[in-house]
């Protein structure tokens, strides 16, 4: 029997995947709550792929295909997963070592409740601006700002909304970041042209969102009662040795980023770093946590150490909100993490690989008239596919690839579709629970996506003023007549 010509589903049988991963999602939300992220997400994602698979075998897709196209998917994961996995080893580590403790230690005596928010957003805007790692952020500082939001009182969604904002504006506008060089390497725009015209959409964002946080910081009432936040205090200087000196590791991941070495091995050197600091200035704290009496000194330094990099560090104290604080880390508490990521990839591979995710951006450009009609349904299918298709990578590559002929049509400068790409590729990657990064972001500061993302302003903000730039025309260029094609 001869094999079957594949063809492409109509864009009605395009969108079943999406409706039932939908409908799906919103039963494990209804079902579990915030929990879904970790647990229930990930069967949805995969029976959504599995209805993806219905589908693009009854239109003459052979399974070998499909399947090549989820291998093909899930690697493109894989980097992502590697890193994850370091920053879990990281944290734990970094704890153990005093190194945690003490950026919450300090930051309890500057950031007041009233200027931490504004304060949060910014300090993670000059790491980020200056590593091009909204990750390496968020799993240095940013764990140390949520530490101090909660030792303060204030809530955890507010405050993962500050580091966030402030983590995605240098991975936006950095010339390290790999999305600030992707975004314009697809449109064919050059590099520093594409940071120039993201300026005129970036700036505005974030001075609404700082300003923004400034009115919600003078909300927030100081307690009344410091005794808490001076017990925290109290039983961390108890606890651990503090001193500027155990700042170190930090300053030694931010360097090697600067210096553009790959976030995978500095941010490994960073974790064994945190080790050494731990075995060197925290022996009393490493040798209780090892738990091991029978082991000579030396070897329960070594057994201590190593349990923080694969299963983070568990603080058992008189003080409850301290062991909330930095019961945290570890390889293997991001495993369900990991697990959620491989079935995002899954499901978007499956629809790439099935041409669906292709189709529903095909009828979403059928939609277009007018340029700022182009520039809107640009933004909205690149917020698409970091539903769809769970990276922000493929968020930004597939409609770069899809737009990048219709904006040159249109006499439109690529860097107009550069720019788009990242004001809603790289930004609304976080706000999506089960993308690589919504993931990465609620595991690594311990707060569910959906509990930040009403408070991520830049990252809601900067893709609506695109929008709006888009429609009058302000800041639009046009390419010479002699480029137009």
């Amino acid at each position: 029997m001869p094999t079957p010509t594949p063809r492409t589903p109509s864009l009605l049988w395009s969108s079943v995947p999406i409706l039932v991963l939908v409908a799906l999602l919103a039963s494990a939300v209804a079902l579990f709550g915030d929990g879904a992220a970790s647990g229930a997400n990930p069967i949805a994602l995969l029976l959504a792929a599995g209805v993806g698979i219905l589908i693009g075998t009854m239109h003459g897709h052979a399974w070998k295909d499909i399947e090549k196209g989820i291998v093909h998917g899930i690697s493109l994961s894989l980097g992502a997963v590697i890193i994850l996995l370091t920053v879990g080893a990281l944290i734990g580590s970094w704890i153990l070592a005093g190194t945690v403790p003490t950026m919450i230690y300090y930051g309890l005596m500057l950031l007041t409740p009233s200027i931490f928010l504004p304060s949060a957003c910014l300090l993670c805007c000059f790491v980020s601006l200056a590593t091009g790692s909204s990750w390496t952020t968020a799993g240095t500082v940013g764990v140390a700002l949520i530490g101090i939001a909660m030792a303060q009182g204030i809530n955890p969604g507010l405050a993962a909304g500050a580091v966030v904002s402030g983590a995605y504006f240098g991975d936006k506008m950095s010339p390290l970041s790999d999305t600030t060089n992707l975004a314009p390497a697809v449109a064919g725009a050059e590099l520093f042209e594409h940071i120039r015209h993201m300026a005129w959409t970036t700036a505005p964002s974030l001075v609404l969102a700082v300003i923004l946080y400034v009115v919600m910081g003078l909300t927030i009432t100081p307690p009344q009662d410091t005794a808490q936040v001076k017990a925290i205090m109290d039983a961390l200087a108890g606890t651990f040795v503090v001193g500027p000196h155990l700042l170190l590791p930090v300053v030694v991941v931010l360097g090697l980023v600067v210096k553009k070495m790959p976030a995978f091995p500095a941010l490994l050197i960073g974790s064994l770093v945190g080790s050494l600091f731990a075995v060197v200035f925290q022996p009393q704290v490493v040798t209780a946590y090892a738990a091991s009496p029978d082991l000579p000194a030396w070897a329960a330094l070594i057994k201590g150490a190593w349990m923080s990099l694969f299963d983070g560090f568990k603080l058992e104290s008189p003080n409850a909100a301290l062991n909330d604080l930095l019961s945290r880390g570890g390889m293997a508490n991001m495993l369900n993490t990991v697990w959620l990521i491989l079935m995002a990839m899954t499901f978007g591979a499956v629809m790439e690989a099935t041409g669906m995710l292709q189709q529903i951006a095909a009828g979403i450009l059928s939609m277009v008239r007018g340029t700022g009609s182009l520039i809107a349904a640009t933004l909205a299918t690149t917020f698409g596919m970091n539903i769809v298709a769970s990276d922000q990578y493929m968020a930004i590559v597939l409609p770069g690839r899809m737009f990048r002929a219709e904006y040159a049509r249109r006499g439109l400068h690529p860097k107009n579709l550069s720019r788009a790409l990242e004001d809603a590729g790289t930004l609304t990657s976080p706000l999506v629970p089960w993308n690589t990064c919504g993931a990465f972001m609620a595991t690594t500061l311990g707060v569910a996506t959906f509990a930040y993302a009403p408070y991520a302003f830049f990252n809601l903000i900067n893709p609506i003023v695109s929008a709006i730039y888009g429609f009058t025309g302000f800041t639009i260029e046009k390419l010479p007549p002699s480029e137009t094609a």
